[in-house]
């Protein structure tokens, strides 16, 4: 099949564009060139920044295409000028919107593609929202060939999946796991996650591409294993080959702080009990099946960083912020 990728480098999209690379199909990225350096060899780039719409335009002018995939738009806007660019150059649609807009709280403990989009704790997801109804509304109302796609907590070889962390990402968590230091862990992380490895996502979104059942339908996609925070930090130490020290704090009291915006992360994310149901996604991608378990995708990706130092970027202000955060809660326990 032709099918152009809006982005194609990052987290998500990486592995199913190595997917569909390694089954042969002609392939294009469409983005601004700055990631594109690991690519396979068979997959061709239009180097342009998809917020110039004349430009993509006209970079695009004679080209049609099987599927066109959406991994980076955020807003309504982004969807509108993706309407006017592609309504009549592609057979499907495929936006990736987030698993984060279901319902928080959730009412039920197990998610389905039925459980409601409704999260007023995260801007984020309310737009996500908002992006599937416009899209759902060009669908219904133009033909326009959806399909949506919500991703949940999806990780790669360049960064471990945690709760809690800074604004430069996973190591300095890792960094501090592995240097023996306490490590704040939200609630008592006993609370029941999915994570899903990259390379296992794309299986599943590579199997709706072309599927005439999967217009105008939304999909997640996840792992089927439901793991607690407990487990996953201490994957991560068990990589590293020491003692996890955690230290819990409630994510109420981490969601009041200042410093970091947790309040959509973890309360209206993260801080959930969550077990998604695939059995939507399965219906039609009836060999899709994760492989990697949690312990296994953790344990590769600690080896791949360790391995990789342009990935081992310290972030000093959330390792500051980490010190002072315990310290003050030791000082306010012996106060009691």
């Amino acid at each position: 099949m032709k099918i152009l990728f809006i982005g194609g480098t990052g987290t998500i999209s990486m592995a199913i564009t190595r997917l569909l690379a390694e089954q042969g199909h002609e392939l294009y990225l469409l983005n601004r060139g700055n990631r594109n350096t690991d690519l396979p060899d068979n997959v061709k780039t239009i180097t342009v920044d998809i917020g110039d719409e004349q430009a993509v335009a006209d970079k695009l002018e004679g080209m049609e295409f099987d599927c066109v995939g959406e991994f980076i738009g955020f807003v309504p806007e982004q969807l509108e000028r993706d309407f006017r660019l592609f309504r009549n150059k592609t057979r499907q649609f495929i936006y990736i919107s987030s698993a984060s807009a279901y319902q928080k709280p959730p009412k039920s403990f197990v998610i389905t593609e039925e459980t409601p989009l409704e999260n007023p704790y995260w801007e984020y997801s309310r737009n996500k929202k908002a992006c599937e109804e416009y899209l759902m509304e060009r669908y219904r109302e133009d033909g326009f060939p959806v399909t949506i796609v919500r991703p949940s907590h999806t990780y790669d070889e360049r960064s471990v999946p945690l709760g809690v962390h800074g604004n430069g990402g996973s190591w300095q968590v890792v960094k501090r796991i592995k240097e023996g230091k306490p490590v704040i862990i939200h609630g008592d992380g006993s609370s029941l996650w999915t994570i899903t490895h990259n390379s296992d996502f794309a299986k599943a979104y590579v199997g709706l591409i072309g599927n005439p059942k999967a217009i105008g339908e939304a999909f997640h996609i996840t792992s089927d294993e439901s793991v607690s925070w407990n487990e996953i930090y201490k994957a991560i130490a068990d990589a590293l080959g020491v003692q996890l020290k955690p230290y819990y704090v409630a994510s109420q009291t981490l969601a009041d702080m200042s410093d970091y915006d947790f309040v959509g992360s973890l309360i209206g994310d993260k801080s959930n009990s969550v077990h998604f149901d695939n059995s939507k996604v399965k219906s039609l991608v009836p060999d899709f099946k994760c492989e990697i378990s949690a312990r296994e995708g953790i344990r590769r990706t600690v080896e791949y960083i360790l391995a990789h130092p342009e990935f081992q970027k310290d972030d000093e202000e959330f390792d500051k912020w980490c010190d002072r955060v315990i310290a003050a809660l030791d000082k306010a326990k012996e106060g009691f």
